[in-house]
């Protein structure tokens, strides 16, 4: 098994393209990486040992989005040539194409039942379209600049675009409506994307900034700036514990998100790096880049359990080396930076006991001195104490010598007082956030069928309101007709 910490390897490069590679996806059957380029081509790449690969041609323009379906056994592609064409994989390279966008396509992707696509546009529209019946669905309206991408949320339910207009924009697929509009993109916001739980979502900008929000909360919850240059498309690892992202600066990052830190940079494209993507399972990640090749990469990071990783991190001697919590901003304190202040210790409080109110003694501060000397004379009571106390300085000096010696070689020790306790406790905090979720999850599907019932509700009301008014009319000609004299001839 790799070490947790074993450094991801450079597998094998693709070479075909004969200009940048602007976009990469894995075929979920794990055996093909398609790509698009300037070039106007799209390749789709064997993974199998010598294996060929099929060029597609057929797109006018710039091919700036590629994705397999949930099943494979097709690839979509858009192009600055305002289409979006549906390939299948194979010898043939037969294709459908899709036209309703009037300007250029930037960014295409299928819904998790692969029955959708979603498409946006330098048109400033986000569309909908049927992949069964091949036609457009539904429009959506409200970027006030180009849109660089779309993407669906795992249950279908939400779809999240991003664009020039520096917003990052939710829309509910049911209504049709724009239900939240995140603003604090620093400049164009270049990718989103959700997790594959679909509980956070994450965009980049081209001011090198990486955000990720909560959207049961809608807080920002992690802010990274890791990158010298605007970040061009990034992607979650399936346990959604890691990020990879590749920017301008010509850098691959891998970000850790349970530690909130930046783990590795690659350096492996000559040129800016313009897209990234994990496969299914996490195993391996594609980039693409300026240089015109496909670099794939073997990920060994993510090898073990995350309780592993707590295990190991708790018996660490030395503390990590940077980059550390400082990559994130706004920086926080951490267990591994020293502490801005020096540590008193009260001498009788350690004698007597470890811990203080529940706290460990090394954080009580010593003010037992404090004003037991008032205007420079002293009672004999206070010169005994304040013998006592110097004994005890001499006795505990031995003492403070080893915490001092134990706080060079062990500071995660010192600083929890219980080493042991750090990753039980952290153990405890992570399951209890695991029920969390569940329960949170169970709620929403609880509040979901009630929606629904409500809604049946309502729309059955409505029908019987609208009906109502044509049963009395009813009721009022049959009664008057009933109370009319019969007039005989």
């Amino acid at each position: 098994m790799a070490s947790v910490m074993e450094d991801p390897t450079l597998e094998r490069h693709f070479k075909g393209h004969k200009d940048a590679v602007t976009c990469a996806d894995f075929n979920p059957n794990r055996k093909q990486l398609a790509s698009g380029s300037l070039d106007k081509n799209l390749m789709i790449w064997n993974l199998a040992p010598k294996a060929r690969a099929f060029q597609f041609v057929g797109h006018q323009d710039v091919i700036t989005g590629v994705q397999f379906s949930p099943s494979g056994n097709l690839v979509a592609s858009s192009s600055k040539d305002r289409t979006v064409r549906l390939w299948t994989p194979s010898m043939k390279g037969e294709s459908t194409v899709f036209k309703a966008h009037t300007a250029a396509v930037r960014s295409v992707a299928f819904s998790h039942d692969g029955q959708r696509l979603v498409t946006a546009s330098d048109d400033k529209s986000v569309k909908v379209w049927s992949v069964h019946r091949q036609c457009f669905i539904y429009s959506l309206n409200q970027h006030t600049n180009w849109v660089r991408r779309a993407r669906f949320s795992p249950d279908g339910r939400i779809i999240a675009s991003c664009g020039d207009d520096r917003t990052v924009r939710l829309w509910d697929t049911s209504t049709k409506h724009c239900i939240n509009c995140l603003t604090d993109c620093g400049g164009s916001a270049t990718f989103v994307d959700f997790n594959s739980s679909g509980t956070c979502i994450a965009s980049s900008g081209a001011d090198s900034t990486l955000k990720i929000w909560d959207l049961r909360t809608n807080k920002l919850i992690q802010h990274y700036r890791v990158h010298s240059a605007g970040i061009n498309s990034f992607s979650f690892h399936p346990s959604n514990n890691y990020v990879i992202s590749g920017s301008n600066d010509g850098t691959i990052k891998i970000l850790d998100l349970l530690e909130g830190r930046l783990i590795y940079t690659l350096h492996g494209h000559k040129g800016a790096v313009i897209t990234v993507a994990f496969s299914r399972a996490g195993d391996v990640f594609a980039s693409g880049g300026a240089d015109s090749q496909v670099l794939l990469w073997k990920t060994n990071f993510d090898s073990r359990s995350y309780q592993d990783v707590l295990l190991q991190h708790s018996r660490r001697s030395t503390p990590d080396p940077p980059p550390h919590l400082s990559d994130i901003h706004p920086r926080g304190p951490h267990l591994h930076h020293p502490q801005p202040t020096p540590i008193q210790v009260s001498l009788s409080a350690a004698a007597n006991s470890h811990h203080y109110n529940g706290l460990p003694a090394c954080h009580v501060a010593n003010s037992r001195l404090d004003g037991w000397i008032e205007g420079g004379s002293a009672s004999r009571a206070e010169s005994t104490a304040e013998n006592e106390t110097r004994a005890n300085r001499k006795e505990g000096k031995g003492r403070r010598e080893e915490e001092v010696e134990m706080a060079q070689t062990h500071p995660l020790e010192v600083l929890s007082g219980h080493p042991s306790s750090v990753s039980s406790t952290l153990r405890h905090i992570v399951q209890q956030l695991d029920i969390l979720t569940q329960t949170v999850s169970v709620l929403e599907e609880r509040l979901t069928l009630t929606e629904d019932k409500l809604k049946e509700c309502l729309s059955h009301q409505s029908q019987i309101l609208k009906d109502l008014p044509a049963s009395r009319t009813r009721r009022r000609t049959e009664s008057e007709e009933s109370e009319s004299p019969v007039h005989s001839t």
